[in-house]
């Protein structure tokens, strides 16, 4: 969340083919930003434990929200376990 290019962002383990399971994120980036995956994953790996840093991430325009405004983490999650299924 403290990256500059980030605006929003929900952190979740998601399966993992070989790991069982692993960190993914989902970020909301600042409307033209440059920055990559692979620059955040790199950058993120200078600010966490290792066991934290997401291996994957994925830009998103906005994330699922509850009325109140909570993100909806299992929907997230959800949806990658279908996006894994096919």
């Amino acid at each position: 969340m403290t990256h500059p290019a980030v605006i929003e962002v929900a952190v979740a383990g998601v399966k993992h083919s070989k790991r069982g399971e692993t960190v993914k994120a989902w970020v909301v980036k600042v409307e033209g930003d440059p920055t990559t995956e692979q620059e955040m994953i790199d950058w993120s790996k200078t600010q966490l434990a290792k066991y934290k840093y997401p291996r994957m991430i994925e830009f998103r325009e906005e994330l699922p929200k509850t009325t109140v405004g909570k993100v909806l983490k299992r929907e997230l999650v959800k949806e990658e376990e279908e996006k894994q299924s096919t």
